[in-house]
């Protein structure tokens, strides 16, 4: 037993050194990477509704099911920078809407030492001719205690994931790519 125990110590202490090498070996992270190409060139885009996971219309968020759709596709229109169409076809690039509720814990602020998953914003951006993932945007919508206030941090989500969906697009002035 007592070589068994020796024998695991050494297993983890050799895990750690190596663990400890390769992150020496990994540079510092300095600035973003690149963003694809396809993305900065796109002038049309379809919007696709992926839905949102049960349990959350019409509490805590009021509305249906496809209020984050219609929302996002609307904030994209007023700004005037893509063409929205309504055949994926025709767009240079697909982005993938969702309202999702994970597994598991999240939520630290919760008692007793359970917690609720926090509702998330995804959006995948998608090039259309490849199928490719291009992109992923996720943004955690805040707990709130009043339907009001989880409306209003619904709202501020989508609004983070349309921004920074533009800042990498290069479609913003707030753009640090």
């Amino acid at each position: 037993m007592k070589t068994l125990h020796s024998f695991c110590c050494l297993s983890a202490a050799a895990a750690l050194f190596v663990a400890q090498a390769a992150a020496a070996q990994m540079p510092a992270y300095s600035e973003p990477g690149p963003v694809p190409a396809a993305i900065a060139a796109a002038k049309t885009i379809f919007i696709s509704n992926a839905g949102s996971d049960s349990g959350l219309f019409p509490e805590p968020f009021t509305g249906d099911q496809d209020r984050p759709y219609t929302e996002f596709a609307a904030a994209l229109k007023a700004k005037g920078i893509f063409v929205l169409v309504d055949d994926p076809s025709q767009a240079d690039l697909v982005l993938e809407l969702r309202l999702t509720a994970p597994y598991g814990p999240s939520n630290p602020n919760k008692q007793h030492g359970t917690s609720d998953p926090l509702p998330m914003v995804r959006l995948v951006v998608y090039d259309r001719k490849t199928h490719y993932v291009l992109w992923a945007i996720t943004h955690s919508i805040e707990v709130a205690y009043l339907q009001k206030t989880h409306d209003r941090n619904l709202d501020e989500a989508l609004s983070a994931v349309l921004t920074q969906f533009l800042q990498i697009a290069g479609k913003s002035p707030a753009a640090t790519h």
